[in-house]
C-alpha cells in the first residue's frame, strides 16, 4: 500500500522500506569480527612480538603478517618463499590451506576469490620476513612460510583456537583473526582509497558492477602498504 502511495505521489518515500534497511544495518554492524584501530593495532604488534607465549606457539609473525595484509587464514598459512619478492616488497596470492573431508589438509593453487593476486608489503612486514627467513630453523617439510610446530601445513582452524587462547592476555579478547582483514579495509576507506583498491587487496571479486567492467583488476596498489606503515609506524628506514 505505502509503495503504491509514493507511485500515486501521495507521500515522498516509503517509511516502512527505509526501517527495514535501518533494521538490517543495525544486525550488520553487530554481527562478525569487530575491526581493530591503527593505535590497538600497534599496541597489539608490541605485545605479541614481546610474548613469550606467542613466540613458543609461533603466532608473532603470522599476526604480523595479518595486520599487514589482510589474508585469510588459509592464504596466509599457505604462503611459500618463493610467494615473497622482499626486495620489491610484494607477495602473489596463489594459494590456500584447506581442509577437505577424507583427505585432510590439502595446499590447493586457488583461493577464495577465485583468483590469485599480487599484494605490497609494508616495511614492517618485510623486516618480519627478512628476519624470519634467516633465523627459522624448525621443521619445514610443507614448504610454507608459517608451518605447524612439526613441519607439516598448519590447520587454519586451530591457528584460529591457539590466537583465542593468547588474546585475552593481550587486551583484544574480541578480536578474531578476522579482525585484521576489516582494519585494513577500514584503513584503506578512511585513507580515501577506492573500493576497487580494497577489493583487490582482500581478494574481493567484486565491490559492484561498474567497477569490474570499467576498472582494473589485479593491480599492486602500493598505496595500501604505504598506509599501513604510517597507521602502524613501525618502520626501520
Amino acid at each position: 500500500m505505502l509503495a503504491d502511495a509514493v507511485l500515486a505521489g501521495v507521500i515522498t518515500t516509503n517509511p516502512v522500506r527505509e526501517l527495514k534497511r535501518r533494521r538490517t544495518q543495525r544486525n550488520v554492524a553487530r554481527k562478525g569480527a569487530p575491526a581493530i584501530d591503527a593505535e590497538q593495532v600497534r599496541a597489539l604488534l608490541a605485545a605479541i612480538t614481546s610474548s613469550e607465549v606467542c613466540r613458543a606457539k609461533d603466532l608473532a609473525d603470522p599476526v604480523v603478517m595479518l595486520a599487514a595484509t589482510g589474508l585469510r587464514r588459509g592464504e596466509l598459512l599457505g604462503l611459500r618463499w618463493e610467494d615473497v619478492d622482499l626486495d620489491a616488497k610484494t607477495l602473489t596470492v596463489v594459494g590456500s590451506v584447506v581442509r577437505l573431508k577424507g583427505e585432510g589438509l590439502l595446499w590447493q593453487d586457488t583461493t577464495k576469490g577465485g583468483k590469485s593476486r599480487s599484494l605490497p608489503l609494508p616495511q614492517f612486514a618485510v623486516t618480519m620476513l627478512r628476519t624470519r627467513k634467516g633465523t627459522w630453523r624448525g621443521p619445514n617439510s610443507a614448504g610454507v612460510i608459517f608451518p605447524s610446530s612439526t613441519g607439516t601445513l598448519r590447520d587454519p582452524d586451530n591457528f584460529g583456537k591457539q590466537w583465542r587462547e593468547v588474546r585475552d592476555d593481550l587486551g583484544l579478547p574480541d578480536v578474531s583473526s578476522h579482525s585484521f582483514r576489516k582494519s585494513v579495509a577500514t584503513l584503506i576507506d578512511d585513507s580515501g582509497l577506492s573500493a576497487r583498491i580494497g577489493a583487490d587487496q582482500l581478494g574481493h571479486a567484486r565491490p559492484s558492477m561498474t567497477q569490474d567492467v570499467y576498472m582494473n583488476r589485479g593491480r599492486v596498489h602500493t598505496q595500501v602498504a604505504d598506509i599501513l606503515d604510517r597507521a602502524v609506524g613501525i618502520n626501520d628506514e
